[in-house]
């Protein structure tokens, strides 16, 4: 006896493209839905009912008869509707696994949910779900909703009320934070203590490094002229020197006296040459360390005048954020 063959899944085309017949259809059911609570709020006002009479009798009474006293009835069918999209694409969402619970959908698309109850505003919820399906159909490259006029208009109002909001909110919370910086007593006593000293060490070996870079750079780049300006004033002051001056006289002199200026001149560029070429070395490292260790100390003792230098200058910076941040970017793209 031969086995009956398993049921086969759904192609993945033809199951998107149900999909998007029903997604469809929804759209037309919401759009009328939607139609027809505005036309029928408009119904109630006196003056737009006398005028809908006064200028369609006809209509106004089969209106009145069929739809509007049937009203609740008429809304119901599409609640049932509604209801029965909202149950199948909760079965849908559990059987892809598409929620890490199965009760996660109501709460995901609670604007779906909150739609389908027949009272008042409620009814209202029913546009967000247009607003789904259309993000859906976007998704599935069936639509271009940016190319819309309509969705430009809403991208650059969009764009404009969140840049002002957040303009707003950063300025608020800038505010506060120079309203608590001024209201501070000890700021810089504890920027030093919470802030600097837990670094000490590494900023002591920062210093020294960026230091040993800093020298070693420039005597790099400016070797040439270093070394002529350290012969001229080698040169200088032998020639000024009274003892030189009197050895010049003598037989010889001059020659002895050129030859102690080269000398002295070859000595002190070597000199600076080997202090230089000194810098990386390990004991050079432990006195940089040492000096700035020594300082340190100095150099974050705190004071009342350093507590208000401190704070103006935090207050200052947080200025110039707030006036960066009040600029109306918005203005430039769009004008």
């Amino acid at each position: 006896m031969s086995r009956p063959l398993p049921d086969r899944a759904p192609p993945p085309a033809l199951l998107e493209r149900t999909h998007l017949a029903w997604d469809l259809l929804i759209i037309v059911l919401v759009i009328a839905n939607l139609a027809l609570l505005l036309f029928d709020g408009l119904f109630l006002l006196s003056p737009l009912n006398a005028a809908f009479e006064a200028v369609a009798p006809g209509l106004h009474d089969a209106y009145d008869r069929h739809v509007h006293a049937n009203f609740v009835a008429i809304d119901l069918a599409f609640v049932a509707v509604f209801v029965i999209d909202v149950l199948l694409g909760w079965a849908a969402a559990i059987l892809e696994r598409r929620y890490h619970r199965w009760f996660f959908y109501p709460f995901v698309h609670w604007y779906d949910v909150l739609g389908c109850i027949p009272v008042g505003g409620f009814r209202l919820l029913r546009v967000l779900r247009v607003v789904s399906l259309l993000h859906r159909l976007q998704r599935l490259g069936l639509i271009d909703i940016r190319r819309w006029r309509l969705y430009g208009v809403y991208a650059k109002y969009y764009d404009i009320l969140m840049e002002e909001l957040s303009d707003r909110i950063a300025v608020r919370l800038l505010d506060n934070i120079q309203d608590q910086v001024r209201g501070s007593d000890s700021l810089s006593t504890r920027l030093a203590e919470d802030v600097v000293m837990p670094r000490k060490q590494q900023l002591i070996r920062e210093i020294s490094r960026r230091l040993e870079e800093m020298v070693d750079s420039a005597y790099r780049t400016n070797r040439s002229e270093l070394m002529r300006y350290i012969s001229a004033l080698v040169g200088r002051t032998l020639a000024e020197s009274p003892e030189i001056k009197r050895l010049r006289r003598l037989p010889l002199g001059g020659q002895v006296a050129r030859a102690l200026d080269d000398s002295l001149s070859d000595i002190a560029c070597r000199l600076v040459h080997e202090a230089i070429g000194s810098l990386r070395s390990p004991e050079f490292n432990l006195l940089v360390e040492h000096l700035a260790d020594s300082g340190f100390e100095a150099w974050l003792r705190v004071d009342d005048h350093t507590d208000r230098v401190t704070e103006q200058v935090l207050v200052d910076m947080l200025e110039v954020i707030k006036e960066q941040v009040s600029r109306q970017r918005w203005k430039q793209r769009y004008e």
